[in-house]
């Protein structure tokens, strides 16, 4: 009897793990027949051969990065003299303690009635701010060495922020204002809301993901960490922003996948995609970004980092928010292409890399379009009160293009795009080349000819030729 009709799924071969009843191979590495299987598993090992050649180009890159970040680790953010505007003020957190409603025009503090035209916006709020019930809130604060201190605020009934009585606020503090004057309502403290759904974020990615969610928690946590501690603190140092952006984009990347996917030939090909895309980014942003002539400097806030830190290149801190904000969907790109190459020459070794290639990229296809989309809409989403202020002006379709507001999202979001539509050919053509200039062992050949072609054809459907 041959070892064939002995064994109708042949026995595991060595360094791979027996498959249970429904197909499940344990401990090898290899998933299951699935397109997605990224999240099922490492990838089955490829030869020496090429674990060498993808070794020679990922560490003299990982090699680099840690050097970058050696050369460019910052001692912390600078320090500078407060300005009291924006986010650059004195906050402690409070609660509002009493509302007591009063005559608006007892309140108002020249006692006179307005009388502007009330056809208008302002003239309609001073109107009512002048005749309406406002409130008078007393707040405490809870924080800070003032703590236990009141004061008081009034609260005009046009006021978008409504107070309550017992909510948790966020006061400013300017000591150099007179004392009646040194506290000022600015914000409702969100952190038990935005904590609880960060929670159940947490929850569902663990539920979910299982070991996969964890470290892909963790994964996030590094990265927040490498932002906060190093490309933060470096460009506020002075430090060229592309610069610190390149080199803490690849920390990221490095970490982040090989912590999620593991260490394995897949995820290094993922990483090389990925790697190739945002050098396309950043050479088409720092293009565009000079050809349009966009200086990043187009808001308070930009304006008021320009003001503090004159050195900072706010064109270069443009171009590295557009590599930072492409990394996290490149991401899911590459290793998506990736997995499913390499699940398709599971499913078919014999298939060249002709054939993966053209199959992948058909994958990929689908994937373009829903991620551009995303892309675009998640920046027309951000955008959509400045959109909408051009819509009120009746403003034409050049116009608001011409904008350096609008301007700086139609490059961020045609760059990043662009970035990822290559990137699916590229880590297409990567994994196929991998996969297919694969060759196993004598073992590994040996135990593949024993393996008959309908075993593998009885585990899944088989596609029609």
């Amino acid at each position: 009897m041959t070892p064939t009709q002995q064994f109708p799924h042949p026995p595991p071969e060595p360094g791979r793990g027996a498959a249970d009843e429904h197909g499940h191979e344990h401990g090898s590495g290899l998933g299951h027949g699935h397109a997605h299987s990224h999240s099922h598993g490492p990838a089955a090992p490829v030869s020496k051969h090429l674990r060498k050649v993808i070794a020679a180009v990922l560490i003299p890159f990982a090699a680099a990065v840690l050097v970058g970040l050696a050369v460019l680790w910052p001692g912390g953010a600078p320090s500078h003299q407060r300005t009291g505007v924006g986010f650059d003020r004195q906050t402690q957190q409070a609660t509002v303690t009493q509302m007591v409603a009063v005559s608006c025009k007892a309140v108002n503090a020249s006692g006179d009635t307005p009388t502007g035209d009330t056809s208008t916006a302002e003239g309609a709020s001073a109107q009512a701010q002048a005749t309406g019930s406002c409130k008078k809130a007393t707040i405490r604060v809870d924080t800070g060495h003032d703590k236990g201190r009141t004061f008081t605020e009034i609260v005009q009934p046009d006021q978008s922020r409504q107070l309550h009585q017992g909510e948790k606020v966020v006061v400013a503090y300017e000591p150099s204002a007179p004392r009646e004057l040194q506290y000022s309502v600015t914000d409702v403290n969100r952190r038990f809301p935005m904590a609880l759904l960060a929670g159940i974020f947490a929850l569902a990615v663990v539920v979910v993901g299982r070991l996969r969610g964890v470290m892909a928690l963790v994964a996030l946590a590094i990265s927040f960490l490498v932002l906060n501690l190093f490309i933060l603190p470096a460009i506020l140092q002075g430090s060229n922003p592309l610069l610190v952006a390149v080199v803490g984009s690849s920390a990221i990347m490095l970490i982040a996948l090989y912590m999620c996917h593991g260490l394995s030939a897949r995820t290094s090909v993922a990483v090389l995609g990925t790697l190739i895309s945002l050098v396309l980014i950043g050479l088409l942003g720092s293009l565009f970004i000079g050809w349009a002539a966009l200086t990043g400097n187009t808001d308070d806030n930009t304006g008021l980092i320009h003001g503090l830190y004159p050195s900072i290149d706010m064109s270069g801190l443009l171009l590295a928010g557009v590599i930072i904000g492409s990394l996290g969907v490149l991401d899911d790109v590459t290793v998506t292409q990736t997995s499913a190459v390499w699940e398709l020459h599971e499913a078919n070794p014999s298939m060249g890399w002709r054939g993966l290639y053209r199959a992948g990229i058909r994958i990929g296809r689908d994937h373009i379009a829903s991620v551009v989309n995303t892309l675009v809409l998640a920046y027309a989403g951000a955008a959509l009160p400045l959109l909408l202020l051009f819509s009120i002006a009746q403003s034409s379709v050049g116009t608001v293009a011409n904008s350096e507001l609008v301007a700086e999202e139609i490059v961020r979001t045609l760059v990043g795009s662009i970035g990822l539509v290559a990137s699916v050919p590229v880590t297409t053509a990567l994994a196929a080349l991998v996969v297919s200039a694969d060759r196993p062992g004598p073992a590994g050949a040996a135990a593949a000819a024993r393996v008959p072609a309908p075993a593998r054809g009885g585990r899944g459907r088989r596609r029609k030729r």
